[in-house]
């Protein structure tokens, strides 16, 4: 299989980059596929996953999700609010398949925007695989407020600080990775590295792939009945995707998973919430049985 192709798609206003990887000439014409990777995550870390999508017949879409990767920065005086996030994906949608639906996989945060999106536009989605993406723990409606002054006082401290990234050794990035991801094997955390990193200066030093506002706290809290009402009214079946006890399971999972109509479960029991990281293998295996039933 080639490596991915490099695209830019003018979505939401902003010039946002993709990876593409193309079947083969002689595949079969399947509905592409869009694979949407999470809060700091990038496009890039789906490269031992796509390939094997892109073996049966499907073009398959990894965008830069705006502020992470090489996706565009939002102008100054803007923020990332996640809304944003399915208004992206929205148009880049439309962009490449104005006239038939697609597949939407997404993990984490971008299992929450892949299910915003099928619930807004039910019609435009053949399928939705949720890696772990339901959302974070529910909040109770007195947070608001306090989200609301962590929120401003947090975009302040960072347009004081200035916007620009700062410099590490590659061995210092590694060694955060591994702080947030204590579970995971430090050779797994290499190859994810290069992705989630970027060169800084003449003397071996990275910044981190990410528009430092990404460490604020935004100003709209999660509310678990919002996502609800949002699941309810996807159309199409529907791949959940547990990654086992070392996953992230927020306390009512089971309940916001029953929202979809038509779901199918599967656990990687010991790939943790970085499945496509840590098991890429067997959650391609899950996806492209998932495929195979809704696209024929």
């Amino acid at each position: 299989m080639s490596p991915p192709e490099p695209l830019t798609l003018r979505a939401n206003e902003l010039d946002h980059a993709l990876l593409v990887w193309h079947p083969a000439a002689d595949a079969p014409s399947r509905p592409p596929v869009f694979l949407v990777h999470g809060f700091m995550d990038a496009a890039g870390t789906w490269d031992a996953v796509a390939p094997r999508l892109a073996a049966l017949g499907h073009t398959v879409y990894a965008p830069h999700m705006r502020g992470f990767g090489a996706a565009p920065r939002v102008p100054a005086g803007a923020y990332y609010h996640f809304t944003d996030y399915v208004f992206d994906l929205a148009d880049m949608v439309d962009a490449v398949s104005p006239d038939a639906p697609v597949v939407v996989v997404g993990h984490s945060m971008g299992g929450t925007v892949v299910t915003l999106y099928a619930g807004a536009m039910p019609e435009r989605v053949l399928g939705l695989a949720s890696l772990e993406g339901v959302g974070p723990p529910d909040n109770p409606m007195e947070i608001a407020p306090v989200r609301m002054r962590a929120w401003i006082d947090g975009v302040r401290k960072v347009r004081t600080q200035g916007h620009g990234a700062g410099t590490l050794t590659r061995e210092e990035a590694l060694r955060r990775l591994s702080v947030h991801h204590a579970s995971i094997d430090r050779g797994v955390l290499e190859g994810r590295l290069e992705h989630l990193v970027e060169p800084a200066g003449d003397a071996g030093e990275v910044r981190w792939r990410y528009d430092p506002l990404h460490r604020t706290t935004a100003p709209f809290p999660f509310f678990a009945d919002v996502f609800a009402a949002y699941a309810r009214r996807v159309t199409c079946p529907v791949l959940f995707v547990g990654g086992g006890p070392l996953g992230f399971h927020p306390p009512d999972e089971e309940a916001r998973v029953a929202c979809f109509a038509q779901v199918e479960r599967v656990e990687l029991p010991d790939a943790g919430h970085m499945m496509h990281w840590t098991r890429p293998a067997e959650l391609a295996d899950r996806l492209v049985a998932f495929l195979s039933r809704v696209s024929g």
